[in-house]
Formats: C-alpha cells, sequence, structure tokens
C-alpha cells in the first residue's frame, strides 16, 4: 500500500485537478478549442475557466491565443509541448495506480 500511495503523491497535482483535467483531456482530444467550446462542454462559468486557463498557461501546458473573427473577438486554447509531455506522463502514471488497485492488496 505504501507504494501506491507514492505512485498518488507523484501525479501531477495541477492535471489532477478535476477542472483542468476536464480541459487537458478537450484539448488533446480536438488540438485546439476556443474559449466558448471548452466553456460549453466542460460546464464551466466564464470565471471559473478563465481561472483554471491562467494556472495551465503559467505551467506552460496551455497556449492562449487572442484573435478576431471577423469582428468577434475570440480566445483559442490549445497544448503546448510540454503540456502533451506532462499529460502523458499523468496518464501513464493514473494507469499504473489503477492498474496496480488489484495488485496492492
Amino acid at each position: 500500500m505504501t507504494q501506491r500511495i507514492q505512485e498518488i503523491s507523484q501525479l501531477d497535482r495541477l492535471i489532477h485537478e478535476p477542472a483542468r483535467l476536464a480541459i487537458m483531456l478537450m484539448l488533446g482530444g480536438v488540438g485546439e478549442a476556443d474559449f466558448l467550446y471548452l466553456q460549453r462542454e466542460g460546464g464551466f462559468t466564464q470565471g471559473n475557466l478563465s481561472g483554471h486557463l491562467t494556472k495551465l498557461e503559467e505551467a506552460g501546458y496551455v497556449a492562449i491565443e487572442k484573435k478576431f473573427k471577423g469582428k468577434m473577438p475570440l480566445t483559442v486554447c490549445s497544448l503546448t509541448g510540454k503540456g502533451k509531455t506532462a499529460f502523458t506522463e499523468y496518464s501513464s502514471r493514473m494507469l499504473g495506480v489503477l492498474q496496480s488497485n488489484g495488485s496492492a492488496g
């Protein structure tokens, strides 16, 4: 059990938070997405999503680009190379923890 607890403690806590995990999953699946898509699909409020994206951007996991579509402002988010690597590592560690569940008795 001690090894399993150690494995859990090594998970990237920034990604492990449920809302940020959802954002990483969505961006990993679609490549890039605009703010409204992430807000709608994730069920976030504007302020909540903005806060989580800021944390992911500060960590270098997400790139946020502000541009215009016609005259309408558009915020487009995507995973950076660092974000993809961190998410892949997080996923591998989480799978290892989940798969060791049956053998950690």
